[in-house]
């Protein structure tokens, strides 16, 4: 295996597919019905002269990144293809340096340069996670090894050049010792506008042959872990969780966390919710599973007030505040105790992130701790670097939502689907009518492909595949 070598971003190519979501998806105040999936290839050299092109892909999700009502989705989505344009210019202007050291060079101007053009942090970070990701792919093929050996030999050269805080942790030692998980549970998120049971479905039936609602999700998959979505409005919110309950407590055991994207005012409304839910006898199972609740303030006011009292009644977790690297400080500080594992933030955001995990929990002990979650990443490239890091970290259990809102690997050509479930078989099925669907089997998703395949998670015959059809 090579050293950490210079490498140079030479050129770029970026594209795009249009998706319809089978069934509407309702997170906080937004209902996303269709959206765009970018893709990015770079050709990256290294300083001996080898060659290897990266891929990247992300679902460009609207009013997740920017929630302001007055811009269309159209709006939100010409952000994020901003956001990927200046990473883009700003990676193949740089000198030859580390994956790592790239990324550290080019993060401030970044930020900086979309700050200016009226761009948040996420989705700066959107771009620029977009791009690292193609190069650590590129340095894998580069060196023909799967991104776990790559990350374990620190063939990126990551250090604490970012995170100031890091700079008495042991990184090497860290990334040494990670070892990918062979399986994830998949945690299937809840929306707020999904239908619970087969007899309350307000519309036509899709019979498509995937599950349209949480009781046939649960019988087809064998779900134990899962994520409901809250509203803010907790007389509608305490409706909703008993309606939840009462499909979850059918189960022998299960697991369960409730993310208010951003719809609660202050953590006084928060507690009010969890007041409302310790009192009533239908949601006790609920609660006793409950594992934390993420991001329920909005971001303009999450990291300026304590949430100590809040967070020793339950874990609290950053998502949407994670927006630049020392949000998770600002975060510790006010009293959340996590933080969300998520490919569209960041690899080594997400990276740096476990290891301040690690380093704070062996100075108090205080159950810091991180989780992967879910933007409804797509079958193949998108969703395969998601699992990657999310095994990598062995997080246990993962969000997974993009393979219920959308049918499969939608949009793809015969070649395409032929080329992933042939190198992927462990994670897809086909049907008869030629779909890939992902495959989950007792409510987990395995990972020995994504593990063997040199790359971020992915061989190169399957990417080569996606764009030769997009």
């Amino acid at each position: 295996m090579g050293s950490q070598r210079r490498l140079k971003v030479r050129q770029a190519e970026i594209r795009e597919r249009r998706l319809s979501m089978r069934l509407p998806f309702r997170f906080g105040a937004a209902t996303v019905q269709e959206a765009s999936q970018i893709f990015l290839a770079l050709e990256v050299a290294d300083e001996n002269g080898q060659v290897a092109t990266g891929y990247a892909a992300e679902l460009m999700v609207p009013k997740w990144f920017d929630k302001n009502p007055s811009l269309s989705n159209a709006d939100n989505e010409a952000q994020l293809r901003r956001s990927l344009a200046v990473a883009v210019d700003l990676a193949t202007a740089a000198e030859p340096l580390t994956a790592f050291g790239l990324h550290a060079a080019i993060e401030p101007s970044q930020h900086g340069i979309c700050e200016k053009q009226g761009l948040n942090g996420l989705i700066a970070s959107f771009g620029l996670a977009l791009v690292d990701r193609a190069v650590l792919d590129a340095l894998c093929r580069i060196n023909d090894v799967p991104v776990h050996h790559a990350i374990a030999a620190n063939l990126p050269g990551m250090d604490a050049s970012t995170t100031s805080d890091l700079a008495g942790f042991d990184i090497p030692a860290f990334l040494s010792g990670l070892k990918p998980a062979s399986f994830l549970h998949l945690r299937h998120t809840v929306g707020y506008a999904d239908a619970l049971t087969a007899g309350e479905m307000k519309i036509a039936r899709l019979d498509d042959g995937l599950p349209e609602c949480l009781e046939e999700e649960i019988r087809t998959y064998g779900i134990e872990y899962f994520k409901i979505k809250l509203s803010g409005n907790p007389t509608a919110d305490l409706e909703r969780l008993r309606a939840v309950a009462a499909v979850l407590d059918r189960l022998p055991h299960y697991r369960a966390t409730m993310d208010g994207n951003e719809q609660f005012a202050d953590g006084a409304a928060v507690a009010d919710l969890l007041d409302r839910i310790e009192a009533e006898p239908a949601l006790q199972r609920l609660r006793a599973s409950l594992l934390f609740i993420e991001q329920p303030i909005a971001r303009a006011n999450a990291l300026s007030t304590s949430v100590a009292g809040l967070g020793s009644r339950i874990a609290l977790e950053i998502d949407e505040s994670d927006g630049d690297p020392d949000a998770f400080l600002r975060a510790r500080a006010q009293g959340y105790k996590g933080i969300s594992s998520k490919s569209c933030k960041g690899f080594y955001r997400a990276l740096l992130n476990a290891m301040r995990v690690t380093l704070w929990n062996g100075q108090d002990g205080s159950g810091y701790f991180m989780s992967a979650e879910d933007l409804t990443t797509q079958a193949g490239i998108a969703l395969q670097q998601d699992l990657a890091l999310a095994g990598l970290l062995d997080l246990g259990h993962i969000e997974r939502n993009g393979h219920h809102y959308v049918d499969g690997m939608s949009g793809a050509s015969s070649a395409e689907v032929q080329a992933w479930s042939s190198s992927h078989g462990d994670l897809y099925h086909r049907t008869d009518g030629g779909r890939l669907r992902l495959k989950v089997e007792r409510g987990r998703l395995a990972l020995g492909s994504v593990n063997r395949a040199a790359g971020l998670g992915f061989s190169e015959h399957a990417a080569q595949a996606t764009f030769a059809s997009l």
